[in-house]
């Protein structure tokens, strides 16, 4: 059991403004007691200059993503206790890694800790973000911190240093730690940098210490320890800060036998956690338990999640940009009840959410408008044909016309609903793209003016791959198993982000895989998903692209 003990505090050492954090009142931030870095293992170190030519103030920080990166709260302020307002920050920011040099436009500092994420202005490009650990370290832990605050010696290092340090006490927020027996210490320019265990993950950022045996102290100061801030608790925010930016990702919603699970893949292909839906936005008496549908769809940068709950009642809830939920409504009570609901797909068109429900083996079509006034729902097999029993369908905005895709007798039946609102005749898809096994489950998404249509046959142990031009043309069908990686897909899902496409696949032994087809055409190879943070085993999933 880690204890607590006596918390060391900053001694002023002639450097008034920089009592609180320990940092270098100088034009640039030098590193911590100890070796200089020769190995590039903390190439992800950063020098962090703060404020203007005269009154500067140097620590370090820790690169976590491309754009961003984590460093000390007090850095940013010449006040000691001062609180950080988010945003813009109040001084320049000047931040330099290996030969590359960076601004900071945004911050997010923590509330219960000395701790603060930087958004830089654009990305670090040849420097590998360091890995968050994901527990504290026991007593009496080995740890290496690393930084580019003044040494024993020397005012301004060439070169990142380390020094090696050992865990005696934790609190939730903070490790208390000493230097070695070599007089390792914490000193002016280390605040923000790197701590990091035996397997090189980050446990925490220094944050305090009595600096004894760093230049300018005096040698009477004898005392060893330090404080750090820990972040082996904080991958969930940090990636839920960058979640919350402007810009293109993917949100998933993944549906397993104990409810709806929603994840953010962000544009450097990195995945979020997975949240369970229902605890976020509310109970509404058990609204997604045993879900056996969900759909999905951006409108801007909110995001419209559809569900069939356990009674068969379809709901819909809005998450907001700003991660806030609405609560999960009734559909039924505003476009019409719909009995033996078994599928759901959604996508926006403009401000209107367009919702396609599969019932009693019929399509029906509804729309929700900008104000939140919903149609009431209409069978599209009364005015685009008949069909026989339809088992599957999907939904996708192209060119601002809403396509669908139904399938029944094991084959694909197209659609489209031009912005009058006629509906064309159902055509059979197997004519134009070619034949194949009995389809068991679809996906439609819209890239430009193009549909892609992706589906998976022989009981998911086929996939391919179609497009539908402008013009009406069809591209002849196109194996994407070797892409997938020759599983067997229970359902596949498909959404246009960025300008690509992307796919995504639950396989027949729980997995969740994700692919990218790029606007050159070609494929990236599946990779697996972790399923951090949801509950029962994946049964299906919608991904959808939002701002």
């Amino acid at each position: 059991m880690l204890r607590t003990r006596p918390r060391p505090t900053w001694m002023a050492a002639g450097l008034a403004a920089a009592i609180g954090a320990g940092l270098l009142s100088a034009n640039t931030a030098s590193a911590a007691i100890g070796a200089a870095d020769t190995t590039g293992a903390f190439a992800h170190t950063a020098q962090v200059t703060v404020g203007g030519p005269a009154d500067s103030r140097g620590c370090s920080g820790t690169l976590v993503a491309a754009q961003w990166l984590l460093t000390s709260q007090s850095c940013f302020t010449a006040t000691p206790g001062t609180g950080i307002t988010p945003g813009k920050p109040a001084e320049a920011v000047a931040v330099t890694l290996g030969a590359q040099s960076f601004s900071v436009a945004e911050v997010f500092p923590r509330t219960d800790r000395d701790v603060l994420l930087a958004r830089l202005d654009r990305p670090v490009t040849g420097v590998t973000p360091a890995t968050l650990a994901s527990s504290a370290p026991e007593a009496g832990t080995a740890l290496t911190a690393a930084g580019h605050g003044r040494t024993k010696t020397t005012w301004v290092p060439d070169k990142v240093h380390t020094a090696a340090f050992t865990t005696t006490s934790a609190t939730p927020t903070a490790l208390a730690i000493e230097g070695g027996q070599n007089g390792d210490a914490i000193c002016q320019g280390d605040a923000g940098g790197p701590v990091s265990n035996a397997a090189g993950e980050v446990v925490a950022l220094s944050s305090r210490s009595w600096r004894a045996g760093c230049l300018g102290t005096p040698e009477t100061e004898t005392r060893r320890n330090a404080e750090a801030a820990r972040v082996d608790d904080l991958r969930q925010w940090v990636m839920d800060v960058r979640a919350a930016q402007p810009g293109w990702k993917s949100r998933s919603f993944v549906r397993t036998d104990r409810g709806i699970f929603q994840g953010v893949r962000l544009a450097d292909g990195t995945w979020t956690d997975f949240r369970d839906v229902e605890s976020e936005a509310g109970r509404a008496g058990g609204v997604l338990a045993s879900a056996s549908g969900v759909a999905a769809a951006g409108v801007n940068r909110d995001t419209h999640v559809l569900a069939i709950d356990s009674a068969g009642t379809l709901r819909h809830a809005i998450r907001a940009a700003d991660g806030s939920w609405s609560t999960f409504n009734d559909v039924g009570a505003v476009a019409g009840v719909l009995g033996n609901l078994k599928q759901v797909a959604a996508v926006s068109i403009g401000q209107e959410l367009h919702v396609v429900a599969l019932a009693d083996g019929k399509v029906f079509h509804t729309i929700r408008d900008a104000d939140g006034k919903w149609t009431r729902f209409g069978n599209v097999l009364g005015a685009a044909g008949p069909l026989g029993t339809v088992t599957s369908v999907s939904t996708a905005s192209v060119g601002g016309q809403l396509q669908t895709i139904a399938v029944t007798g094991g084959k694909p039946y197209h659609t489209v609903r031009n912005t009058a609102g006629q509906w064309t005749a159902w055509g059979d898809m197997s004519k134009a793209v070619g034949t194949t096994g009995p389809v068991s489950s679809v996906a439609i998404a819209g890239v430009g003016t193009d549909a892609h249509v992706v589906i998976a046959t022989d009981n998911g142990t086929k996939q391919y791959h179609t497009i539908r031009s402008a013009s009406g043309s069809w591209t002849v069908y196109g194996s994407i198993a070797g892409i997938l990686g020759g599983v067997t897909a229970k359902s596949v899902s498909a959404a246009h982000v960025a300008g690509e496409l992307q796919v995504t696949a639950v396989t027949d032994d729980g997995k969740l895989l994700h692919t990218i087809r790029h606007a050159d055409r070609s494929w990236t190879p599946a990779v697996r998903v972790a399923l951090t943070g949801t509950a029962g085993a994946p049964a299906g999933m919608s991904i959808t692209g939002t701002l």
